[in-house]
């Protein structure tokens, strides 16, 4: 099928690559024109694992090409996903809806009949039957279906290609029978599809994303009875977890939360609610948010302890600026947040990072930045690890200790072998981890991050 992608941001350029891969000829769109240039040669304008060489692949196969125009991407194709950003409002916590509509408006007048329209962007519930009202002035022979995502950053291709399920938003049969087309190879393959009405799709993600970030902070207020009881939060985690209702995906502790997804979604489907009168039913969902951004203030809190009650005049060491490992994506990055905040205290912050420096560095300028990590460490009071990078349980504790200026080190992410780093002479603290005495391997299980 002729396919086209309208935004080619991480969902966008992920999504359009994975339908050429299927075998559809698809057209990205944007209106960005160095990044249309930057695709149209193959080159990604982002790190995602395996991303790279699935682009080059259908761009020379010549299923995959990018264009700056929505009328020449009505002309090619009769199936339009829409993949543009939905972010918190500058004002307040709703979703901003305006490249979202911007695109249905945009789009319309060019539209062939018997187009549709896919919604992929994270929305208001709600949302496509406004859209679908919006293009009724327009046109009355296409429709708009919704058709969430649920890739994780750092696996999305792979998430992308194998879903764990496909959820289509639908009201008709025909729209329900081109998605199925579309995804033909997978619904073959025995991924389960479900087709529904669009306001129970618009609210699956909703609620998906919604579940697991209240997983998340809800180990993470344990990690805090852990600190204030002598309680050790790893192996309560790894205890709670094998209880087969609850499991351990998600369970793991640290410094919470962050990137382009949960913060801004948990916020807009609480207010979504409020709007339709029933907001006490997600209240829950304000304090799910507290407690992932008193993650951020209980962690600069310990560092300063670490560096004797001030951090004026101090050296920090920062490992980690992405949200998450595997990502080059700085968007609310708790690393950054907490990094920043250090540095407003008076603290000299250097920042590591194998693959998100570029794009921290503009948005954090005051910050220090270097690829090296014994640079970053050199002369500092304190190292804190705020990004689980692989990378970084392969250092050597006793070869950085010669590097340091007090070998103290803060793990925010549970990722590091912390016997390891005792042993070779540095005080060590964890979140969830009121003493030294128990600091076996936390080795994760699981990721606490999507």
């Amino acid at each position: 099928m002729r396919i086209s992608v309208i935004g080619t941001g991480y969902v966008g350029v992920v999504h359009a690559a994975c339908l050429a891969n299927l075998g559809h000829e698809v057209l990205g769109v944007d209106i960005d024109e160095a990044r249309i240039a930057a695709l149209s040669q193959a080159r990604a304008p982002i790190y995602e694992p395996g991303l790279d060489a699935l682009l080059a692949r259908t761009v020379r196969e010549k299923r995959l090409r990018f264009s700056t125009s929505l009328a020449e991407a009505a002309q090619f194709a009769r199936t339009h996903f829409v993949c543009v950003g939905t972010p918190q409002q500058p004002t307040g916590p709703a979703a901003d809806m305006r490249y979202v509509d911007a695109v249905v408006d945009d789009i319309a007048p060019h539209l062939q009949p018997g187009s549709l329209i896919v919604g992929k962007s994270t929305v208001p519930v709600g949302t496509t039957a406004r859209l679908a009202e919006r293009l009724k002035t327009t046109t009355s022979h296409s429709e708009i279906a919704w058709n969430p995502e649920f890739l994780r950053e750092g696996f999305a291709v792979h998430d992308t290609m194998h879903p764990e399920r496909l959820v289509v938003g639908v009201t008709s049969p025909w729209a329900e029978a081109r998605l199925r087309e579309i995804y033909r190879p997978m619904v073959d393959a025995g991924v389960p599809f479900f087709s529904m009405a669009p306001s129970t799709a618009e609210l699956v993600k909703a609620a998906a994303n919604s579940f697991l970030a209240t997983k998340i902070s809800f180990i993470n207020a344990m990690a805090e009875i852990c600190e204030a009881t002598g309680a050790d939060v790893v192996t309560l985690a790894d205890a709670v977890g094998e209880d087969a209702r609850i499991g351990h995906q998600f369970l793991q502790p640290g410094l919470g939360f962050g990137g382009s997804c949960f913060p801004k979604d948990i916020r807009a489907f609480a207010a979504r609610a409020e709007e339709i009168g029933v907001g006490e039913a997600v209240a829950f969902l304000h304090q799910v948010d507290e407690i992932n951004i008193r993650q951020r203030r209980r962690t600069v809190d310990i560092a300063r302890g670490l560096v004797g009650g001030s951090f004026a005049g101090r050296n920090v060491a920062v490992l980690g600026a992405a949200f998450k490992p595997g990502s080059d994506d700085v968007r609310d990055s708790p690393a950054l947040d907490v990094a920043a905040t250090i540095r407003d205290e008076g603290a000299d912050v250097r920042v590591h990072d194998p693959e998100a420096v570029d794009n921290a560095r503009p948005l954090f300028p005051e910050l220090q930045y270097t690829l090296d990590v014994s640079k970053a460490c050199e002369d500092a009071d304190v190292l804190l690890h705020l990004t689980a990078w692989p990378e970084y349980r392969r250092i050597s504790p006793a070869g950085l200790a010669a590097t340091v200026r007090s070998p103290n080190i803060l793990d925010a992410r549970h990722g590091l072998d912390l016997a390891a780093w005792r042993s070779a002479g540095w005080t060590v603290r964890a979140l969830g981890r009121a003493t030294a005495d128990d600091l076996r391997s936390a080795a994760p299980a699981c990721t606490a991050e999507a």
